[in-house]
């Protein structure tokens, strides 16, 4: 059975990713403008997000503009953010199944057992979520090197990884690593409620009369 630090520790690395895959979700920066070639501007720097795309122009000033029609986005997009929708929604039963679980609380009853059997509930959801997470950025990753490397992408519509995608993978590991240490939670057959045989009566020697 894990302790309640191991607990803690698990529910607080998972609490983590989940702020930052919701940072993830909605910053603009998945991917950037690049700037292999010779003949790039770089007076202005496009990023592109999950929701909308943004121009930085070298004065500072910052225009972003909402996707208009969700239709015409690409299938890479679209399961990017459903996935990423599906994570933080995850990441939100997984708070409070794992709440009502750990030690350290009074909720789910005073039963140990039970109460580690739902922190370990929580752990599972976290990890789904956490999966859900890594797939949609390691999709969305490979788009951008497959469009980056095809010769017949033009060389100003290539994009390179922005540091959404990378705040993404980081809170994708946090989340996992943070359900993987509340998934340690499940009793084992050495649980609380083990119960021990009953001991036999110690056997008295034979008397005398039990020789005649």
């Amino acid at each position: 059975m894990a302790n309640s630090g191991l607990q803690l520790l698990g529910f607080v690395l998972a609490l983590l990713g989940w702020v930052a895959l919701i940072a993830a979700t909605i910053l603009p920066q998945w991917r950037m403008s690049s700037y292999a070639g010779d003949n790039i501007i770089t007076s202005v720097a496009v990023y592109q997000g999950l929701w909308m795309s943004c121009a930085w122009q070298s004065t500072g000033q910052i225009q972003c503009k909402a996707y208009d029609s969700i239709l015409n986005l690409n299938s890479a997009l679209q399961a990017t953010r459903a996935l990423m929708v599906v994570s933080i929604v995850m990441g939100v039963v997984g708070i409070g199944v794992a709440s009502m679980g750990m030690k350290c609380t009074r909720c789910g009853g005073d039963n140990k057992v039970q109460k580690a059997r739902i922190a370990m509930t929580g752990g599972l959801v976290f990890v789904v979520g956490g999966l859900a997470a890594l797939i949609a950025c390691s999709w969305y990753g490979n788009q951008i090197v497959q469009d980056f490397y095809n010769v017949t992408v033009p060389m100003n519509a290539k994009y390179e990884f922005g540091s959404a995608i990378f705040i993404g993978w980081a809170g994708s590991a946090l989340v996992l690593l943070g359900g993987g240490l509340l998934s340690c939670s499940c009793p084992g057959k050495s649980g609380y409620n083990q119960q021990y045989p009953k001991s036999k009566a110690a056997s008295r020697p034979p008397t005398n009369k039990e020789y005649v």
